[in-house]
C-alpha cells in the first residue's frame, strides 16, 4: 500500500475538463410555433448532466426542431414529427464526448397540442 489517503472518487481536479467539454450542440427551432420552451427545457437538462457543453440556438423554419452535435444532424422534428426524449439526447452527447460515432435519434415524443 502506498499509504495515500483521500477520496477514491471526487470532482475532477483543477485543470481537468468538465463532462461534455469539446461537444457543441446547435438547436434550430421554430419560435412562432412555440418551440422555445421545449428548447429551454432540453438545454437545461443537458447542462445539468454536462456542465461543460456548448449549446447554441438558432431560429428555424416552420415546424423545425433540429439538433446537431458537432455539426452532425442527430435529430429532426421535420423527419420524425415529434420532439426528442432527453435520455436519447443525453446518450448521443455521451457518445460524442467519448469520441464514439453518432447515430440519428429516431425515437420521438409527440408534440403537445392544446385544442
Amino acid at each position: 500500500m502506498s499509504g495515500e489517503t483521500g477520496p477514491a472518487s471526487a470532482a475532477p481536479p483543477p485543470g481537468e475538463v468538465e463532462p461534455g467539454s469539446g461537444v457543441r450542440i446547435v438547436v434550430e427551432y421554430c419560435e412562432p410555433c412555440g418551440f422555445e420552451a421545449t428548447y429551454l427545457e432540453l438545454a437545461s437538462a443537458v447542462k445539468e448532466q454536462y456542465p461543460g457543453i456548448e449549446i447554441e440556438s438558432r431560429l428555424g423554419g416552420t415546424g423545425a426542431f433540429e439538433i446537431e452535435i458537432n455539426g452532425q444532424l442527430v435529430f429532426s422534428k421535420l423527419e420524425n414529427g415529434g420532439f426528442p426524449y432527453e435520455k436519447d439526447l443525453i446518450e448521443a452527447i455521451r457518445r460524442a464526448s467519448n469520441g464514439e460515432p453518432l447515430e440519428k435519434i429516431t425515437n420521438s415524443r409527440p408534440p403537445c397540442t392544446i385544442l
